[in-house]
């Protein structure tokens, strides 16, 4: 997939990054806290890469019925195949700029639709791997865009280590939000396999000592995609890994959470606090470790 710079005038491309800067900083939560780490011009490429990860899985989460999703989802698919974009859309516009700077693997937005579609369709998953496959849709494909962006001393090791991270923080993610998914969503993204191996049903029904443990199991399972995503670090530049390293970071710190009380995740949403995040985003400027 290929996306031409736009023809706009400067001020037109400034102001479009500028929208997608605003739809980061409102939006991102979690992931803001790494993206203002990195200088100006990168930092703008990232927003325009979130901007349009981020419209395309509002798609995937949002209200409509399943057909208007996967037709929103296609209608997605041809505006990033477009060679010129439609200069009425900022997001489109600060995105083909950023393409024509930095080797962007705009490909990897077509697996980010394609797992948005497995979400619009109901997919459920049988086995591990098969939750692995449609992580790396969603997520890995993030990490592989914004190491598009990212300066790298080896890209196309970085590239497997990026996929990893977003491997990882899917997961992270899909054990933080297990109540809010099946119950805002409709979802259990928990492998069939592992359910049953602990006794739980298809809409999470067990003793809370089962799903407790059946979450501990999983975090587990998560760790090695944690271990090889972090990796990545020192392929990275300074101000790249300290943007990597604080959102890893907090997500890092969420998934600890979740291993020492397992429990809570079943009634409420686990979160660091602000100035948990900015503390660990200050140790990843400074070169910490997540």
């Amino acid at each position: 997939m290929t996306l031409a710079p736009a023809p706009p005038a400067a001020a037109s491309v400034a102001e479009a990054y500028a929208c997608c800067e605003a739809i980061t900083w409102n939006q991102a939560r979690n992931f803001a806290y790494g993206i203002r780490l990195l200088p100006p011009p990168r930092r703008r490429a990232l927003a325009a890469v979130y901007a349009m990860a981020r419209r395309i899985d509002d798609i995937g989460d949002g209200p409509l019925p399943a057909a208007d999703k996967l037709a929103a989802l296609a209608s997605a698919r041809e505006d990033l195949g477009r060679p010129v974009p439609r200069e009425a859309d900022p997001v489109l516009v600060a995105l083909a700029d950023a393409a024509s700077r930095y080797p962007i693997p705009m490909e990897a937005f077509d697996e980010l639709i394609e797992g948005c579609e497995m979400d619009a369709s109901g997919t459920a998953y049988d086995t591990f791997d098969d939750l692995v496959g449609y992580c790396r849709r969603v997520a890995g494909s993030i990490g592989r865009l914004s190491l598009g962006v990212f300066c790298t001393s080896d890209r196309e090791t970085a590239a497997g280590r990026a996929d990893a991270l977003g491997v990882a923080l899917q997961l992270t993610n899909i054990l933080r939000d297990l109540v809010e998914d099946r119950d805002g969503l409709g979802r259990v993204y928990l492998p069939r396999q592992d359910r049953e191996r602990f006794g739980i049903g298809p809409r999470l029904e067990g003793s809370p000592e089962d799903l407790s443990a059946l979450v501990v199991f999983e975090v587990r399972r998560a760790l090695p995609y944690w271990d090889e995503g972090l990796r990545l670090l020192p392929l990275l530049d300074h101000r790249s890994r300290a943007c990597v390293g604080a959102m890893a970071g907090i997500y890092r710190r969420v998934l600890a959470q979740i291993q020492r009380r397992p429990a809570t995740v079943l009634t409420s949403r686990l979160s660091l606090s602000g100035w948990e995040k900015a503390w660990v985003a200050g140790r990843s400027l400074l070169g910490r470790a997540p």
